[in-house]
C-alpha cells in the first residue's frame, strides 16, 4: 500500500495563535486562535499514534495524562505518553516538566487544589531542537511562545490540574490520582544510531527518531506502522511531494527521496528501534 498523506484538523484553543507556522494557513483576523493541528487517517481509522503541531501564545494548563491501566479503567482504549520537538521558542520560553522536589500525596493534593501547583513545577528554558519524552503521570505544562511537534499515544484524554483562572473544567480528583508528584527524569538519553539518524526516544509507548540526511532509499517496516514528519527540506515519497506541513503514514515499504538539508521526524509504536529503517 502506498504511503498515506494524513488529513489535517485545526483545533481552536484560548492559548493558541493567529500566526501559525510555514506550511499552515494563518487563522483569519477576528477568528478564534488555533492552538493545535492534528493529523488524522483519512480512512477514518484510529491508529496507535497521533501527530500534532502546537502553537502557543499563553501557558497551557498544568495537566497530567493517565497510563494505559488507569485510562482503560476510565473507559479509554489507552493512556497517553507524549513527546515534544521544539521548532521555535521566544526568548525565555519555558516548559514545565515534573516538580521541583518530591511531594507527598497529601502535599500534592493541597497544591493542586489551592493553585500553588504552578509554583511547584520545574520550569525549564527551551530552544529549537529540544526534544522531551513525557511519560504518562508526568505533571507538565507547555509555556507561551512555543511552536512544537507533539507525538503521542492516540487518545484525547487530559486531566487539568490548574488553568490560571480560565473558565474551563478542572479534573482534580482524577488528575491527582494518576499524577507522579516527583521531579522529571528523562526516560531515555538520545543517541546517534548512524550518520544523520538520532534516536530521541525508545519506548515504552513509541520510538521517536530525528533524521538529518539526504538521498534515496526505501523505508522498510517491521510490521509496525511508521509516521514520517518532514520539518525542513523534503523530497518525494512513493513519487508524491514530501513537504513540511504534512505527515505521512507508512504501513508497508515506501520509496523515500530526501533533498539536501532535510530534517524528518520518524515515529512508530512500541519499544525497539528498527535497525535498517531506510536503506
Amino acid at each position: 500500500m502506498p504511503a498515506i498523506c494524513l488529513e489535517t484538523r485545526r483545533i481552536e484553543k484560548p492559548w493558541g495563535r493567529h500566526t501559525l507556522w510555514p506550511g499552515f494557513q494563518n487563522a483569519p483576523h477576528g477568528a478564534a486562535p488555533v492552538g493545535e493541528i492534528w493529523f488524522e487517517d483519512p480512512r477514518g481509522e484510529e491508529p496507535e499514534l497521533l501527530v500534532k503541531y502546537l502553537f502557543t501564545s499563553e501557558k497551557l494548563s498544568v495537566q497530567v495524562h493517565p497510563d494505559d491501566a488507569a485510562a482503560r479503567a476510565a473507559g479509554y482504549k489507552r493512556g497517553k505518553d507524549e513527546a515534544w520537538v521544539v521548532l521555535a521558542a521566544d526568548p525565555h520560553a519555558t516548559i514545565g516538566l515534573g516538580l521541583r522536589e518530591v511531594m507527598t500525596r497529601a502535599e500534592f493534593d493541597k497544591a493542586a487544589r489551592n493553585g500553588s501547583i504552578e509554583d511547584e513545577m520545574s520550569w525549564r528554558a527551551v530552544k529549537p531542537g529540544d526534544i522531551f519524552y513525557s511519560p504518562a503521570g508526568t505533571v507538565h505544562a507547555i509555556g507561551a511562545g512555543i511552536t512544537l511537534v507533539e507525538v503521542q499515544q492516540n487518545v484525547d484524554l487530559t486531566y487539568r490540574l490548574y488553568d490560571y483562572g480560565r473558565p474551563r473544567e478542572l479534573h482534580l480528583d482524577a488528575g491527582i490520582a494518576v499524577s507522579d508528584p516527583v521531579p522529571y527524569v528523562a526516560p531515555f538519553v538520545p543517541m546517534e544510531a548512524s550518520a544523520g539518524r538520532l534516536i530521541a526516544a525508545d519506548g515504552p509507548a513509541f520510538v521517536l527518531e530525528h533524521w538529518s540526511r539526504s538521498g534515496e532509499g526505501r523505508c522498510e517496516c517491521d510490521g509496525r506502522p511508521i509516521w514520517l514528519v518532514p520539518l525542513k527540506g523534503g523530497g518525494t515519497i512513493d513519487g508524491k511531494p514530501f513537504e513540511p506541513g504534512s505527515v505521512w503514514l507508512v504501513e508497508d515499504d515506501a520509496e523515500l527521496s530526501l533533498g539536501p538539508d532535510s530534517d524528518v521526524l520518524v515515529a512508530y509504536p512500541g519499544r525497539g528501534v528498527i535497525p535498517h529503517l531506510w536503506r
